[in-house]
C-alpha cells in the first residue's frame, strides 16, 4: 500500500513538474510562453531599453520584455563592456 502512495505521489509531483517545467530566458512560464516571447518581440520592435516600458497588467509579457531588456542593455553590455576592458587591461600591462 505504501509502495502504491509513493508511486502515485510521484506521478503526480513529476506531472505538475512537467507542466510547469516551460521557462523563457530563466522565468517560469504557465503553459507554452507565448505571452513572454510576445513581450520580447514587442520590446525588440519597439527598441525598449527602460524597464519601466514593461509595465503591462500581464506579468508574462512584462518578464519577456525585461528579459529582452537585460540581454541588451545589461548583460550582454556589460559582457561586452568587460571583454572591452580586460583588454585594455591587457595593454596596460
Amino acid at each position: 500500500m505504501k509502495m502504491l502512495f509513493a508511486m502515485t505521489l510521484l506521478v503526480s509531483v513529476l506531472g505538475s513538474t512537467t507542466a510547469t517545467a516551460a521557462t523563457f530566458d530563466g522565468y517560469q512560464c504557465k503553459g507554452n510562453c507565448s505571452g513572454h516571447q510576445a513581450g520580447y518581440d514587442w520590446a525588440e520592435q519597439n527598441d525598449v531599453d527602460d524597464e519601466s516600458s514593461c509595465s503591462t497588467p500581464s506579468a508574462s509579457f512584462n518578464e519577456g520584455c525585461q528579459s529582452y531588456i537585460d540581454e541588451n542593455s545589461g548583460t550582454t553590455s556589460g559582457t561586452t563592456s568587460s571583454n572591452d576592458d580586460d583588454d585594455d587591461e591587457e595593454d596596460d600591462e
